[in-house]
């Protein structure tokens, strides 16, 4: 083992988590392992959204030295799998423990065939190290549900390994023979052998640095759905190379709004010529829309059978498709706030309402007749426009229950329900 490589090792950590959830008309609490890498002097800790989320109520990260130590939520990207935790630096220097950080490597200078190491702590085994290649050093991999139902993979490419990544590998760092992380070890492909994803280093400094400095990644959203155009050039009368196909439109989007259809091929975004040829090249175009200002206006040349467009858009800022979450117990009922991105892909009226997760068998809202799925839209008189205002009836229930008359949207009929004490 390389002197870099054993240097790694030291910067590796266990990360336990516990975490709430919002399940079957309770709020519960689970918990998970996973790993990371320390990657500063002042004990900052770079891991996977799956692993650390807003919802860990506790986070403990066992040291090399296997002491362990409690750490906090820095920051936290779904969209690339990536999080931030610090150490309690207090309790360091109280207990006198020590720990070593890991240097960032070239992540685009890869290539197919080069040896890597996949370090962390597959189910809770410490300091385990995996042995294997860069399969393919770009490979684009979408998941629409891939963090715990949040959105991933839309903005980079992947590397590619086949080291083992087992679970409780999640976080952990891809590094190359001197030591230097050139990945973060996010999934293996289910039901497949010796493929396994890791979020390029290249991708993993830039979001960590941001998250450090705000907490998260605000990105901008324009409702294009893009589609790779290899072999469909010839029907679009396009040279290759050139264009991106637009393979549809959110409803109700900024696109959608602009004139943008499905089957239109946009030529140019802001002057700049598009290559969408390859599914490869489509995570950087959509990269360069949401790193665009929130609010800017995006001019599109855009291609329509024989004809030649200039649309214009305004990006609003993207938004998960999964809300904010809440558990009413007296209630028994769970729920998850519609956000607009639901919202259009359900082809709702507009944002209102929470969503119900799941009742308990036995109380108020199971024996009122609510079930999972139904959208709640107003208590009494009072829209549920924010999950606060549902909370504050929920607050005044507490003090002085009350029956309530619930208004819920089920297969997009308005029903009556009626939640008793």
């Amino acid at each position: 083992m390389s002197r870099g490589l054993n240097r790694l090792l030291d910067a590796v950590v266990r990360i336990d988590v516990r975490e709430i959830t919002f399940e079957d008309g309770a709020q519960r609490f689970t918990g998970g392992i996973g790993s990371g890498v320390i990657i500063s002097a002042d004990g900052l800790i770079l891991t996977n959204a799956h692993v650390a989320s807003p919802r860990a109520v506790e986070i403990s990260v066992t040291l090399a030295s296997l002491e362990q130590v409690s750490a906090k939520l820095v920051g936290w990207d779904h969209w690339t799998d990536l999080a931030v935790i610090r150490l309690d630096l207090d309790e360091v220097r109280r207990r006198k423990l020590n720990f070593t950080s890991a240097d960032f490597g070239d992540s685009a200078a890869l290539f197919p065939g080069e040896t890597v190491y996949a370090v962390g702590t597959p189910y809770g085994l410490a300091r385990t190290v995996t042995r294997g290649i860069i399969s393919n050093n770009n490979r684009p991999f979408e998941d629409p549900r891939g963090v715990n139902g949040f959105e991933t993979g839309s903005f980079n490419t992947w590397l590619q390994t086949d080291a083992a990544i087992n679970p409780g590998n999640s976080g952990g760092p891809l590094v190359t023979d001197d030591g230097k992380v050139i990945g973060i070890n996010s999934r293996a492909y289910i039901g497949a052998e010796n493929l396994g994803f890791a979020i390029p280093a290249e991708i993993a400094r830039r979001v960590s640095a941001e998250l450090v400095l705000h907490g998260k990644i605000t990105r901008s959203y324009l409702g294009l759905v893009p589609g790779a155009l290899r072999d469909l050039e010839k029907f679009y009368s396009l040279a290759a190379n050139t264009g991106l196909l637009v393979n549809g439109v959110d409803p109700d989007s900024p696109a959608a709004r602009a004139g943008l259809r499905p089957g239109d091929v946009v030529l140019t975004l802001n002057g700049q010529k598009l290559d969408g040829r390859f599914p490869e090249q489509l995570p950087p175009i959509q990269n360069s829309i949401a790193s665009l200002p929130v609010g800017s206006t995006v001019r599109l040349g855009v291609k329509r059978g024989g004809q030649s467009l200039e649309l214009s858009a305004v990006t609003e800022k993207l938004e998960s498709q999964v809300g904010d979450e809440w558990a009413f117990e007296k209630w028994g009922v769970s729920v998850r706030k519609v956000s607009r991105t639901f919202a259009r892909e359900n082809r709702l009226a507009d944002a209102t309402g929470v969503i119900v997760l799941g009742v308990q068998p036995g109380y108020p809202a199971a024996a009122a007749g609510l079930v999972r799925g139904d959208i709640i839209t107003k208590i009494g008189t009072a829209p549920i426009a924010e999950l606060d205002t549902l909370k504050k009836i929920y607050t005044t229930y507490e003090e002085k229950p009350e029956a309530q008359l619930v208004e819920a949207q089920r297969n997009r009929r308005i029903s009556l329900y009626v939640i008793k004490p």
